[in-house]
């Protein structure tokens, strides 16, 4: 039997989503398929998230979008563009039938005009209005080849872990949450820029250890300037993006959450910086380590920049409006200016 995996929470017999769900459920089990989550009481953390994609052969993301299912719908897409294996042939449909998704939607429609998004979400994220929708569209998509991302492999890779010890008189690492496919001269100036501020300002770097667009220029102006770069990846995504050269200390894990885990770990404040759909699900990421008081997450400041580009529009704003429902004040600091980064983490950590 084909599974599906539901996402969703269900809020007690008073749920206004819950003769949806039961809808849902006489729906899917009609058609054949076998269901995960049937009640909506089943938590996805770092550690199981990948495992629960492996056994799933399609998701639904149901009404009601929480922090936890934002974070999960964009780490599946975010799987689909990374050419996760364990995401071949799998569709995801979002019901979006009381528009809880809708500016999950938007946000990811502003990052492909701003071009750090390549895809139309649409084609990966399946937008359903009603039940019947959902059904219709797992039946059109079950087994079929997903679109292609229009990603090619760069290298193979043997990478291994290593670790050099931070210099003395470093005042704290900063994992710096940006994109690795963005090749507009401006945003990789900034990034550059952004690399050799944290050096010269003795911040160590952490990054997500790619070495093409932002994520490669900011450990190269880290590097550049004398400074400590330390990363984290995959080896499915070395092999699209590559190894930056110079890193002082690089943490190979076998997947995207435990990779999160250890960048997590490892810093003592967080910059989000422009970035793609791999940005937002860190910063998600981020929140829901926040609000569940995770001991990774405990006195770090997390600093977005809502870089203003030349026609005047500003990169992150519909995160952040996207974030309003669920976030306030002390989860994060938004500056406008690129000069305003370092000087904004070294207040918020003391140093």
């Amino acid at each position: 039997m084909v599974k599906v995996r539901l996402a969703g929470t269900m809020k007690g017999e008073k749920d206004p989503n819950r003769e949806m769900r039961a809808r849902l459920l006489y729906e899917l089990f009609s058609k054949g398929w076998d269901i995960y989550n049937s009640n909506g009481d089943q938590r996805i953390t770092l550690s199981n998230i990948e495992r629960k994609i492996i056994e799933a052969d399609a998701f639904v993301f149901t009404p009601g979008a929480t922090l936890e299912d934002l974070f999960k719908a964009i780490s599946v897409f975010v799987g689909y563009q990374t050419l996760d294996r364990n995401l071949e042939a799998k569709p995801t449909v979002l019901l979006n039938s009381d528009g809880s998704w809708t500016e999950f939607y938007v946000l990811l429609d502003h990052l492909r005009a701003l071009g750090t998004v390549k895809q139309n979400v649409r084609d990966y994220l399946l937008e359903a209005g009603c039940v019947d929708e959902v059904i219709g569209l797992l039946e059109d998509s079950r087994g079929k080849a997903l679109p292609d991302v229009g990603r090619e492999k760069l290298e193979h890779t043997a990478a291994e872990s290593f670790e050099t010890p931070e210099p003395e008189g470093n005042l704290g690492n900063v994992c710096v949450f940006c994109s690795a496919s963005i090749e507009q001269q401006d945003y990789l100036e900034d990034g550059y820029t952004l690399g050799k501020l944290l050096a010269e300002n003795r911040l160590g770097c952490v990054s997500g250890a790619g070495k093409s667009g932002i994520m490669g220029e900011v450990v190269r102006g880290s590097v550049d300037a004398g400074g400590w770069a330390g990363g984290s990846n995959v080896p499915h995504i070395i092999e699209l993006e590559g190894l930056p050269s110079g890193l002082s200390s690089f943490w190979l894990k076998p997947d995207i959450y435990t990779r999160m885990e250890i960048m997590i770990e490892r810093s003592a404040a967080f910059v989000i910086f422009p970035g793609g759909a791999g940005t937002v699900q860190e910063m998600l990421a981020l929140m829901i380590f926040r609000h569940q008081s995770k001991k990774s997450m405990a006195g770090k400041p997390v600093v977005i920049y809502d870089r203003m580009d030349k026609a005047g529009v500003r990169f992150w704003t519909p995160l952040i409006d996207l974030l309003d429902e669920w976030c306030g004040e002390g989860d994060f600091t938004v500056v406008g200016e690129l000069d305003e980064i370092v000087p904004t983490v070294r207040k918020l950590i003391g140093k």
